[in-house]
């Protein structure tokens, strides 16, 4: 139960620091630093709760390690249950700081169709164009997660901030397309909120699934063809 508290946690914050930073101090720090925000409340949360849950606080990641066979169905069915739980508490959180006030500056959204800095494709995206994106960015971040988190070839206490650097270079990357989600829920929360994030939510689910899907599968290859060639080092 403690790894569920502790992903519902994680990702309230994720969604409330990093989301928080585009809605509250987008026009100031535009993409780059809203890109360095969610990498850095990434980095923090690794080193909070990873030794608890690993710190997937994203369905994506869950989904990569169950079909990498690193969490079993119980186990990826309560970290997914409990991430969309906790970005919706953080993106409700956010909603009510925001809307104490008359009126803020909207930063890292598409105003007038998507709060809370909600992934909406942005002026000029098409769907191909941001469902390729979320694929790519996806694919990546959840691969650069297999390498550094690795048993034998991972960085010990370095993946955490590997970790938080490639999800902040994704978003730097990604937001000009549809405010960059390689997270179901980092997308579900926010759009509770902001029913105008509705028609694209389908892109932010399909996208990074498929990408870590194919991050897991290439991940198992690459060990795969590891460990052959050491077993043909070893018969050498």
């Amino acid at each position: 139960m403690k790894k569920y508290l502790a992903e519902a946690i994680g990702t309230m914050f994720l969604v409330l620091m990093a989301c928080g930073s585009a809605v509250l101090a987008g026009p100031k720090i535009g993409v780059l630093g809203i890109g360095l925000c969610f990498g850095l409340v990434l980095v923090c949360l690794c080193y909070c709760i990873g030794n608890i849950s690993g710190c997937h606080v994203n369905p994506a990641v869950s989904f990569g390690m169950w079909v990498a066979g690193k969490i079993n169905t119980k186990e990826f069915i309560g970290y997914v249950v409990s991430q969309l739980i906790g970005a919706a508490i953080g993106a409700g959180f956010l909603y009510w700081f925001v809307n104490m006030d008359g009126g803020y500056d909207f930063g890292g959204i598409t105003e007038g169709v998507a709060d809370l800095a909600a992934n909406v494709m942005q002026p000029g995206a098409t769907p191909g164009m941001a469902l390729f994106a979320e694929i790519l960015f996806t694919f990546f971040f959840v691969l650069v997660i297999f390498g550094v988190t690795d048993e034998k070839y991972g960085f010990g206490n370095f993946a955490g901030l590997a970790i938080g650097l490639a999800l902040g270079l994704v978003n730097i990357v990604g937001i000009p397309v549809d405010n960059c989600s390689v997270n179901p829920a980092r997308s579900f929360g926010p759009a509770l909120w902001s029913p105008g994030a509705w028609p694209d939510f389908w892109i932010m689910v399909v996208g990074p699934l498929v990408g870590a899907l194919i991050a897991a599968i290439c991940w198992k290859a690459v060990l795969s063809a590891r460990a052959q060639k050491e077993s043909m080092q070893e018969l050498g």
